[in-house]
C-alpha cells in the first residue's frame, strides 16, 4: 500500500447511484429500472424509449495487476449491485431512458446539435461570471437524481441495509472520482490493495474522463436550464504559472495563507470531501462523503524534482506524434504509448514509461500542490474540469490525426476495468470503454481551437464583440452629443465673428503695438522634431 498522491500514482473516481435504485427493494431485487416520468412505465417502455433487460458483462481476462476475484464491488460492474438495468433505444439515454444521447436534444431526442467548448480566456465577462455561478450553484444544490454509497455491498448486508448519503450535484462527481480510483478493501483495517484503478494508469483513462465530462456538462444543463452550456478548457501549454488562478475565474491565492484561496473568490468557502485516502485505507472503509475542510491549492510550490515545469508545446506535439494508442502491458510502464505519455507516466521527451518525473496531465495535478494533487480528491478543485477538458482536446487531436482502428483499443488483458468491453465504473447508465474511442464530433461537441482558421478567428474575437455590443449605445449617444456640441460651438464662433466686425475698437491693429514682443523660439519645442522632421507623441501631448 502506498500514499495516494500523484508522486506515486494518479487515480480519479466516479460513481453514481440513481436515488430510485438505492432502496432496499431495488437492491434485493438487483434491478435498477426506474419508471420514466413521461409515461410512468419502467424505462419508458410504453413510449418505446427503452426496456428493462439483463446486464451483459464481458468475460475477457484482465491483466495481472489485480490478482483477486469476488472481493471488490467494482468487479464486473454493475453486477454486484444490479443484474438488470434500463437498455435505451435510439437516441434515448439515462438510468430511466429519460435523457438524450450525447449530442441530441429535444423532447423526442431528434434534434442533432454540436456544442463548442471554448478557451476560458475567450469567454466574455458575462460568460465567466456565469461559469463561476453555475459551478457554485452545483456545489450548493442537492442532487435530485443521485446519491452516493457510504458502505460496501457486504456492509449493506447484501442490500437489506442500504448505506447511501445525499450529496450536491457537484459533490456527486467528486465522490464518483474518488470511488473509481480508491483502493480495493480486502477486509479489516489496513488490509487494502492499492495497485488498482478502474479509470487510470491504463487504456480507459481517456474514454472514462470523456464520459465523466459529458455527464457533468449534462447535469449542469439540467440544473440551470441552459442547454447551450459547455465546459471551457484551459490551454496550459507553455504557461509560466496558474493563469486561471484569479478571483474572476478559479480563485486567487490567499494573502494570509498561500495554501488557501483568496477570500475574494467564492471557491474559498467550498468544503472538500473524499480527500483523505490514507485515512480510509488505514481504517479499511469507504469515504463517508462528509466535509473535510477547505479547498487547498498552492500552485508552483510543489516538488520540483517531480515536475520541473508545466507542459510545453513541444511536449504536447511529441505526445501527439506517437502512433500507438497504448503498448505492451498497457499500464504505467508502457513505452511509446500515446495514452501513457499523455496521462503523465511516459516521458514527454522520449516516450519511455515509468518515468521518474510526471509530465503532461499528471504534471498539472502535482503543480497545483493541494486538493488537485490527491488522486482520489482531485475533482474537489474546479480547475479539474478546465484541465481535463484540455486533456480531452489533445485526445481528440490524436484521434483525428491518426484515425486508429477500433482494434487499437485492447479487448483483453488490460488492467481490470480497462478492457474495451468493460462497463465504466460507476456509471449508471452503462457505458463501455470502446464506445468512446471515437471522435468528439460523433458525440456532439467540438473544441474551438480545432476549428478552421476563419472559425478560430471569429471565436477568438467573440468576447470583444460581445463587450462592444454592450457599450455601443453609449458610444452612439456620445457621438451624437459630441456632434451637437460641435455644431453649437461652430454657431457661437460664427455669431461672435459677425459681432466682432461691428466693433472696430476691438480690432487687433489698434492694440497690437501695446503687447508686441520680440520673436523668439516656440515655448514648446522638441529636438526630435528638428532631427526627424516629425513630431513625437510627447510633443503632441
Amino acid at each position: 500500500p502506498g500514499l495516494h498522491i500523484f508522486m506515486v500514482c494518479f487515480v480519479p473516481s466516479f460513481q453514481q447511484f440513481p436515488r430510485l435504485c438505492a432502496t432496499r427493494e431495488a437492491l434485493l431485487a438487483k434491478e435498477c429500472c426506474p419508471r420514466w416520468e413521461g409515461d410512468g412505465s419502467a424505462c419508458g417502455a410504453r413510449s418505446g424509449r427503452g426496456f428493462c433487460q439483463d446486464v451483459q458483462v464481458e468475460d475477457q481476462p484482465h491483466g495481472p495487476q489485480y490478482p483477486f476475484s469476488g472481493l471488490d464491488d467494482r468487479e464486473k460492474w454493475p453486477l454486484v449491485f444490479y443484474n438488470r438495468t434500463c437498455q435505451c433505444a435510439g437516441n434515448f439515454m439515462g438510468f430511466s431512458c429519460g435523457d438524450c444521447r450525447f449530442g441530441y436534444f429535444g423532447v423526442n431526442c431528434n434534434e442533432r446539435r454540436e456544442s463548442l467548448r471554448r478557451n476560458v480566456f475567450h469567454l466574455t465577462r458575462a460568460e465567466r461570471i456565469r461559469l463561476v455561478s453555475y459551478l457554485n450553484l452545483a456545489k450548493q444544490t442537492l442532487s435530485r437524481d443521485y446519491v452516493v454509497a457510504t458502505g460496501t455491498y457486504r456492509e449493506m448486508e447484501n442490500g437489506s441495509n442500504p448505506m447511501f448519503a445525499d450529496a450536491s450535484v457537484y459533490d456527486i462527481f467528486v465522490w464518483m472520482h474518488y470511488y473509481v480510483s480508491r483502493s480495493a478493501l480486502l477486509g479489516g483495517p489496513g488490509n487494502v490493495w492499492t495497485n488498482v484503478d478502474f479509470a487510470h494508469w491504463a487504456p480507459a483513462f481517456l474514454p472514462w474522463h470523456r464520459v465523466y465530462l459529458l455527464h457533468w456538462e449534462h447535469e449542469i444543463r439540467k440544473l440551470t436550464g441552459d442547454m447551450g452550456f459547455s465546459i471551457p478548457y484551459w490551454d496550459w501549454r507553455d504557461a509560466q504559472g496558474c493563469d486561471v488562478c484569479t478571483d474572476e475565474l478559479m480563485g486567487g491565492r490567499n494573502p494570509q495563507d498561500p495554501n488557501l484561496l483568496s477570500p475574494g473568490s467564492v471557491f474559498s468557502s467550498w468544503k472538500v470531501l473524499c480527500s483523505r485516502a490514507q485515512e480510509y485505507d488505514n481504517r479499511g472503509v469507504l469515504c463517508d462523503a462528509k466535509e473535510e475542510g477547505p479547498l487547498r491549492r498552492n500552485p508552483g510550490n510543489h516538488n520540483h524534482d517531480l515536475v520541473e515545469q508545466l507542459p510545453t508545446s513541444a511536449e504536447v506535439e511529441f505526445t501527439l506524434s506517437l502512433t500507438n494508442y497504448d503498448t505492451g502491458p498497457v499500464d504505467r510502464s508502457a513505452n511509446m504509448s500515446f495514452r501513457n505519455t499523455l496521462e503523465g507516466f511516459g516521458d514527454p521527451r522520449t516516450g519511455l514509461g515509468n518515468s521518474s518525473r510526471r509530465g503532461m496531465h499528471a504534471a498539472l495535478h502535482v503543480f497545483m500542490n493541494g486538493s488537485m494533487t490527491s488522486v482520489q480528491g482531485s475533482a474537489n478543485d474546479p480547475i479539474f474540469l478546465l484541465h481535463h477538458a484540455f486533456v480531452d482536446s489533445i485526445y481528440e487531436q490524436w484521434l483525428r490525426r491518426h484515425r486508429p482502428s477500433p482494434s487499437q483499443f485492447p479487448d483483453s488483458n488490460a488492467p481490470i476495468g480497462h478492457n474495451g468491453g468493460y462497463h465504466m465504473v460507476p456509471f449508471l447508465p452503462l457505458h463501455r470503454n470502446r464506445e468512446y474511442f471515437i471522435s468528439s464530433k460523433d458525440l456532439g461537441y467540438e473544441y474551438s481551437y480545432l476549428l478552421d482558421a476563419n472559425q478560430r478567428l471569429s471565436e477568438s474575437i467573440h468576447p470583444y464583440l460581445e463587450e462592444l455590443q454592450g457599450v455601443w449605445p453609449f458610444l452612439l449617444l456620445s457621438a451624437l452629443l459630441g456632434g451637437v456640441v460641435a455644431v453649437a460651438i461652430a454657431a457661437a464662433i460664427l455669431t461672435g465673428t459677425r459681432r466682432y466686425k461691428k466693433l472696430p475698437w476691438l480690432h487687433v491693429r489698434k492694440w497690437k503695438h501695446l503687447f508686441a514682443l520680440p520673436e523668439r523660439q516656440p515655448l514648446i519645442w522638441s529636438s526630435d522634431k528638428e532631427e526627424t522632421g516629425h513630431p513625437n507623441y510627447q510633443t503632441v501631448m
